[in-house]
């Protein structure tokens, strides 16, 4: 695992690496226990830099995702997208030979300060993946705890309670009520996404990352998983990667532009209230972007 270096360019002002508090210091089972309505936190990105070996895939990106705010990333293949969305909750890691520079503060800290466990943040900070990928040798029950079951937290009746709050913040209960002994696997795609939100917010995270969570979906699926990320940035902050413009116009409230640089990384062209974004852009590239001229 290659820890984060702390650049000096990083316009986030310093604080010190002391380990993160999880959702204000409570255990998972409590947090689960008592369905808590805790404060969506911001995200905060500052001059981050992501690599693949020696290769730069992303420069100098810095933001901050509001709280209980949709922030969607855009751009043209192959400018850092995906990999941006992924150094948020340290997924990024997981590759080999990947490493970031510059911060990702999460309510203030630093994710990638010494000691801190990866496994936390992403209690913390849940994904949600392009394609759904609920596990398929299990049930629609056992999906959505499997996060709680990994922490070791057996008791039954939380666990009834924890699925049926999470299927019922997913928009799915009232779909699969009765076969919740069911495979997920057998559910249609759109139902299969929404499985996988469930298990996302099981564990109580406080940010909700998504990457294209709507590209493999038909039209009527893609609109349940809109409507979804809307009744969700109640809790919770939501950061989103999508190629869909009237998407990110939709269901968003900031924005970042993305492209590819002259050296092969993509940068962050813009960043604002998405509404500025679509009708007064401030860069051409912006502009050029969300009219189709390019990408």
């Amino acid at each position: 695992m290659t820890a984060m270096t702390d650049g000096s360019s990083s316009s986030l002002p310093a604080v010190a690496p002391d380990a993160l508090p999880l959702s204000r210091g409570l255990p998972l089972g409590e947090r689960a226990s008592a369905a808590l309505e805790h404060p969506a936190v911001q995200v905060e990105v500052g001059s981050l830099h992501a690599y693949y070996g020696r290769h730069r895939v992303l420069r100098d990106v810095t933001f901050t995702a509001r709280p209980n705010a949709v922030t969607a990333i855009i751009g043209p293949s192959g400018c850092g997208k995906s990999t941006l969305i992924r150094c948020l909750n340290r997924m990024h890691e997981v590759t080999p030979g990947a490493r970031v520079e510059g911060e990702v503060r999460l309510d203030g800290s630093s994710i990638y300060a010494p000691g801190i466990d990866p496994v936390v943040i992403r209690q913390r900070i849940g994904m949600v993946f392009q394609r759904p990928n609920p596990f398929p040798t299990m049930s629609i029950f056992d999906n959505v705890v499997a996060g709680l079951k990994l922490a070791g937290i057996r008791d039954r009746q939380l666990l009834d309670e924890v699925a049926e709050r999470s299927l019922q913040r997913a928009a799915l209960w009232d779909e699969v009520r009765d076969k919740l002994k069911s495979p997920g696997g057998a559910l249609s795609g759109g139902q299969q996404q929404r499985l996988c939100i469930a298990r996302a917010i099981a564990v109580e995270p406080e940010v909700i990352l998504m990457d294209e969570p709507a590209s493999a979906l038909d039209p009527i699926s893609t609109l349940k998983i809109e409507e979804l990320m809307d009744s969700l940035r109640a809790s919770y902050t939501i950061v989103i990667v999508t190629h869909n413009m009237q998407q990110a116009s939709r269901v968003s409230d900031q924005t970042a532009f993305l492209t590819v640089g002259d050296d092969g990384a993509g940068y962050l062209v813009e960043f604002d209230d998405t509404a500025t974004i679509f009708t007064n852009p401030r860069q051409r590239l912006t502009e050029d972007y969300i009219s189709g001229r390019f990408g």
